[in-house]
């Protein structure tokens, strides 16, 4: 029976590829066959990520996104050295913890940077002729998180860049299917990735312990989302295009 999650011959970019989310959804996409472009700062990490990947002609880009301007160049670059790119995930992203009060502008700008600017930045220099796959049916998916969707105190800067990528997803499926171009987004609740804890060791054990309640699954792991970006990416979400996924153990259905 034929796998329709099969990536065999697909080319994909995948952002922050150098740990979290990103790092399991490359190997995800790996092991279903797909090449992988691998996007993140630490060139030493990538090649960790690469590592663990099933064999095949997979490339580590070392790039650093905060570079908007840079971004649609470096992609017509990069596939003219690695050849048409038929997908990509931009699973990069920044978070911090701190109230309105001691929040600067600049860190706010610098957030929004990375988490919003830059999804715009990938989805423009992706829909370039010469960067895509001619003729194919493509996927861009962007990582949301629950935190776009609902409010939580202390995080305002990052529920404000979540969830413009969520209001962005609407807008470019709409733009962008006349291109055979789908977009879509994936809103995760609490993983368990070296960001979470970080945000847990700056919480009494009392405050995380409120926090693993609002999941009634319990928290999550990387490869939970790394599943739904692959669900998203193959032939499985061909009729998919402007929707958030949540994938958050249950924490929105309060």
């Amino acid at each position: 029976m034929r796998n329709p999650m099969d990536l065999t011959g697909r080319t994909i970019v995948v952002t922050g590829a150098s740990s979290g989310i990103g790092r399991e959804t490359s190997i995800l996409l790996g092991e279903l066959g797909a090449r992988l472009v691998l996007v993140g700062r630490r060139r030493e990490e990538l090649e960790r990520t690469a590592a663990s990947l099933p064999p095949g002609n997979h490339r580590v880009e070392p790039f650093d996104l905060s570079g908007l301007d840079g971004i649609p160049g470096w992609l017509k670059t990069m596939s003219a050295a690695a050849g048409p790119i038929d997908d990509l995930v931009h699973s990069a992203g920044v978070h911090f913890t701190l109230p309105l009060r001691a929040t600067t502008p600049q860190q706010f700008s610098d957030l929004m940077r990375v988490n919003v600017d830059a999804a715009f930045a990938l989805a423009k220099g992706f829909r370039q002729k010469g960067v895509r796959r001619a003729g194919s049916s493509s996927g861009v998916v962007f990582l949301s998180s629950v935190m776009g969707l609902v409010g939580q105190s202390g995080i305002s800067a990052y529920s404000a860049s979540k969830g413009a990528l969520v209001s962005l997803t609407k807008s470019l499926a709409l733009e962008l299917a006349r291109e055979n171009i789908r977009v879509n987004s994936v809103a995760p609740g609490v993983v368990r990735t070296r960001m979470a804890e970080g945000v847990e060791q700056m919480l009494t054990a009392e405050q995380y312990q409120v926090i693993e309640a609002l999941h009634p699954l319990g928290t999550g792991t990387p490869r939970d989302v790394a599943n739904a970006v692959a669900f998203l990416l193959a032939e499985t979400g061909r009729w998919i295009t402007g929707t958030t996924l949540v994938v958050d153990g249950g924490y929105t259905a309060h």
